[in-house]
């Protein structure tokens, strides 16, 4: 949608429901005809924005749209790069996808931070290639950023999305998110978010990271995946109710700009002690599963680069790079 429409729902905004605006000052104002202003408010209107139209007195915006639309996100933004640019889409794939495929297209015209939100992914995944359910309700979402760090500090940038997916689940709803190693959060014994990393780097420094976001936050677990509610919960089922996605999209986003910036100001001890903080994984008895093995141990710490740090019960501390932990 052009920022024409977007400037046109502004002034309807400003407005607020008790005071119709007239096609005629919309149409000074924005510098379009009228005949513009009715195919705007008709766009509006398919995207799910409800507005009265009157001849006389004009336009007044009734109900939201209940899509992730980045207008509605940045009415609740409070950030400097993050989400500033923002791209929307109904569905897709995969939002990491598209964003592979735009970097490696216009890489050079791409801004750090820009996001990419989907309604529904059709092919979304997860880590290891796992297929990602992305159903209609959920945030599915990839932000690129471009940090020139080290590939051996990835995993803090995972570690900083994870963070600040809880953090903003427990300041918005007082609910009482954690982490488990390596990138998933959870409310009580259930999954209700993750994230991914992927990344492309020239030699050992990164060129850019695609950072996969999926929150399943107005979504009935049990309508839509039945044989996972046992493992999965939404941010919804948790309340008992809707939640404002964009309000909540923007505030991780806040989160996650200001983890970041600790990163590249070089300011990562304290993001560590925050997630340690935060993990329902340490000082437990855990299952890991690799590629090569399958252990059970006392989950005792993640090093300086994210590995896990598990004393087996042979007595053996082994080092977990990549896996999939369980409590048990």
């Amino acid at each position: 949608m052009t920022h024409t429409i977007f400037d046109l729902l502004h002034i309807l905004d400003e407005a607020g429901i008790d005071q119709p605006v007239t096609g005629k000052v919309i149409s000074e104002r924005l510098g379009i005809s009228l005949t513009t202003v009715w195919k705007c408010v008709n766009l509006l209107r398919e995207v799910g924005y409800f507005i009265d139209a009157s001849a006389k007195t004009g336009y007044i915006l009734r109900k939201r749209t209940r899509f992730l639309l980045p207008y509605e996100v940045k009415r609740f933004l409070k950030t400097k790069v993050i989400g500033q640019e923002m791209h929307h889409f109904e569905q897709v794939p995969s939002t990491n996808a598209l964003a592979r495929q735009m970097m490696n297209e216009v890489g050079n015209e791409v801004q750090p931070g820009t996001v990419l939100v989907a309604e529904q992914q059709t092919g979304g995944l997860g880590r290891m290639n796992r297929v990602w359910m992305s159903p209609e309700g959920g945030i599915w979402a990839t932000i690129v950023v471009m940090p020139k760090l080290n590939v051996d500090q990835t995993f803090i940038i995972m570690m900083a999305a994870s963070i600040s997916l809880a953090r903003a689940i427990r300041h918005e709803y007082e609910l009482s998110a954690l982490i488990q190693w390596p990138n998933d959060v959870f409310i009580g014994d259930k999954k209700v978010a993750g994230t991914t990393l992927e990344l492309s780097a020239d030699e050992d420094i990164i060129r850019y990271c695609l950072i996969g976001i999926g929150v399943d936050t107005n979504v009935s677990i049990e309508k839509v995946m039945p044989h996972l509610s046992k493992y999965v919960t939404s941010l919804s089922d948790e309340l008992g109710h809707d939640v404002n996605r964009a309000e909540f999209f923007a505030a991780f986003l806040k989160e996650f700009e200001r983890r970041y910036q600790m990163i590249l100001k070089g300011e990562t001890e304290s993001l560590f002690r925050e997630w340690r903080s935060l993990s329902r994984t340490l000082h437990r008895r855990i299952r890991v599963r690799t590629i090569r093995e399958s252990f059970e141990g006392e989950a005792l710490d993640v090093d300086e680069h994210g590995a896990l740090l598990v004393h087996k019960d042979n007595g053996e501390v082994e080092r977990v790079i990549a896996g999939d932990c369980y409590l048990i």
